[in-house]
């Protein structure tokens, strides 16, 4: 897809801009002087890219961090029965290599964003405007991978400072508490330097929309566990609304779900909605790429190369199928309700699935049938990954408002509704209802004569739907919904095709009152706070949220020991639980790298991991 800069610079400051001081072990034999670099904008540029192209590595969004470290929690389960050892399972030492590679690549970005901000103003020849907002996203991106690290590890080693001494590698832990309070500090100011989105054009950079969303965020984690400083709720609020009144952004829901990851995947953007994501492009044909691996491990499995192949390594759990009700559209997009076979044809699952079949969809948003890049490899995609979409900034102002206030204000529930009307096919600019889908099909005559292949039609109406008989004694008894439609102006005709006549049957329409949220979802701050967590399942699912949405609610264990439960009830030996047997509270953070401790004397081990 595109880059946000040119591709040949992603490696050029790989090894001799960043680092650091826990990486150097050796004494570097050849290096990039800063008195002869930095002295053009497009020095600058280059060294910007080394500090992006942090997020697009194997161990963060390009591959393991939507697939294993940041595994979606009681959302999914990673499909794979002979893997009983990794991060995926909740089955790690102190010594996981995956682990380390997440923890260096994250310093690697900050030893790069500390060497660029030492740096940025060598040649004041260059534009202040130009050097401003360079410095923004180096700030901003420092601030996020701190901000990924005090997620996962809690206090870590903080380093705001450019390394000069590669011999000095003992650092002590700073606290959880300084490590956000420095993630806060950068962000804050970076969010007065990077530009408007609207003037970037697209959501691979870093703008003012990205900055605030992510702030929000930030600050909801902080008001949650551990720290619990209940004081930013309000700054969380502040900042999710601060996107929401830019007029001049506009941001605003897309109104179809599903082609929110269609452009993901077939390189086209919406900044409307999409406020930030990572960038990823190329087919492995040449030299100018940055692939992912979403579609091709985190998608549906396929082994049909026109398609697209695909793993198939992630499968949703039976209590995200049930999250969704009656009339949501966004339940068979995020879990696929079909296999490809391999000739790429589909082949459906039944509509009215038993408890354990209710665990054998695939995690569907990432569809490589979508990618216009030809030929599709195997294993890199340029499926964009999602860091920030308009609908989590709808749900966290709706969180942090209501926790702030200390009631479901109006203003919170609206925010939800807004997202729920456009999960339902009724979303138009935040405004209203825009189409309807099918909420049911009645049979008033059942008719005679009728077989097992009979054909349900639905025409008219402005929309597309899909429905199947059921047939009994050469009656038809029911239909049943297969696909709800989301476009409909008025009820489609029913009719029926082959064998048999006289069946009757009407076809009524959802309204916009079937998407918002009932009165007894918000009746008490509690209700309301489960309604938002529930909501963000559905919407945010398989975008690497949930786990640690779970952990800052203080409910990670108890949800994750609750779908055991159900799994062990569904089906007693099945290795999909392996997971949710093994998780413990210790899993609530990875364990400091053994390879970190062991060069750097300073640091010691989480509690739990000792």
């Amino acid at each position: 897809m595109k880059k946000i800069f040119n591709i040949l610079c992603l490696v050029i400051i790989s090894s001799i801009l960043f680092s650091c001081k826990k990486f150097l072990d050796t004494k570097p034999q050849d290096f990039l002087s800063s008195s002869n670099y930095f002295q053009t904008e497009e020095h600058l540029m280059r060294s910007l890219t080394g500090v992006y192209d942090i997020l697009g590595s194997n161990p963060i969004y390009g591959a393991n961090y939507h697939s294993k470290l940041g595994m979606e929690a009681e959302e999914g389960y990673y499909f794979r029965a002979n893997l009983v050892v990794g991060p995926q399972v909740y089955n790690i030492t102190a010594n996981n290599t995956e682990v380390l590679s997440f923890w260096t690549n994250l310093y690697k970005g900050i030893g790069r964003a500390n060497f660029l901000l030492a740096n940025v103003d060598n040649n004041k020849g260059i534009s202040e405007a130009f050097r401003l907002q360079i410095k923004g996203e180096a700030l901003f991106l420092r601030g996020y991978y701190y901000f990924l690290l005090v997620q996962n590890f809690g206090g870590v080693p903080l380093m705001i400072k450019a390394t000069e001494n590669a011999n000095d590698v003992h650092i002590a832990k700073s606290t959880a508490r300084e490590v956000y309070d420095q993630v806060i500090k950068d962000m804050e100011v970076a969010e007065t330097l990077v530009a408007p989105i609207q003037q970037l054009g697209y959501g691979g950079r870093v703008s003012k929309s990205a900055v605030r969303g992510i702030l929000a965020r930030v600050c909801l984690y902080m008001a949650g566990e551990p720290l619990k400083d209940v004081s930013k709720y309000e700054k969380a609020s502040f900042w999710a609304k601060k996107v929401m009144d830019d007029v001049e952004a506009a941001h605003a829901l897309n109104t179809d779900f599903n082609d929110i990851f269609i452009k993901y995947a077939s390189d086209q953007y919406d900044i409307k909605e999409s406020i930030w994501e990572v960038e990823f492009w190329g087919n492995a044909t040449n030299v100018y790429r940055e692939g992912g691996f979403l579609g091709s491990w985190h998608g549906i499995n396929c082994v049909n190369t026109t398609i697209g192949y695909s793993q198939g390594i992630m499968k949703g759990t039976r209590r995200l199928f049930e999250k969704y009700k009656s009339g949501d559209l966004r339940r068979d997009w995020s879990l696929a309700p079909f296999l490809y076979r391999a000739d790429g044809t589909k082949s459906l699952f039944t509509v009215t699935p038993t408890n354990l079949q209710k665990y054998d969809r695939f995690s569907g948003k990432y569809r490589r049938e979508y990618e216009t890049l030809l030929p599709k490899d195997n294993n890199n995609t340029p499926i964009n990954h999602p860091l920030l979409r308009y609908a989590d900034v709808l749900l966290m102002f709706a969180e942090a408002e209501s926790q702030a206030k200390g009631v479901p204000t109006p203003e919170a529930i609206e925010a939800v509704n807004k997202v729920r009307r456009r999960g339902y096919g009724k979303y138009l600019n935040g405004i209203g209802a825009v189409s309807e889908s099918i909420s049911s099909i009645i049979v008033s005559s059942q008719g005679t004569g009728y077989t097992a292949a009979t054909t349900v039609n639905i025409a008219g109406g402005n929309g597309t739907a899909t429905a199947t008989a059921v047939v009994s004694g050469g009656k038809i008894t029911a239909v049943n919904i297969t696909n709800a439609g989301n476009k409909f102006s008025s009820p489609p005709i029913i009719t029926f095709s082959g064998a048999g006549t006289g069946a009757v049957a009407t076809a009524t329409l959802t309204d916009i009152t079937t998407a918002d949220l009932a009165p007894a979802d918000y009746v008490s701050q509690q209700k309301f706070m489960e309604s938002i967590q529930d909501e963000r399942a559905r919407e945010l699912c398989f975008e690497a949220l949930r786990k640690q949405d779970l952990i800052r609610w203080g409910i990670f264990i108890t949800t994750m020991k609750s779908v055991l439960a159900d799994m062990l009830v569904d089906s007693p030996t099945g290795f999909m639980s392996l997971a949710f047997k093994n998780v413990a509270e210790k899993n609530l953070l990875f364990p400091i790298p053994a390879n970190e401790i062991g060069i750097n004397k300073a640091l010691v081990q989480n509690p739990d991991w000792l």
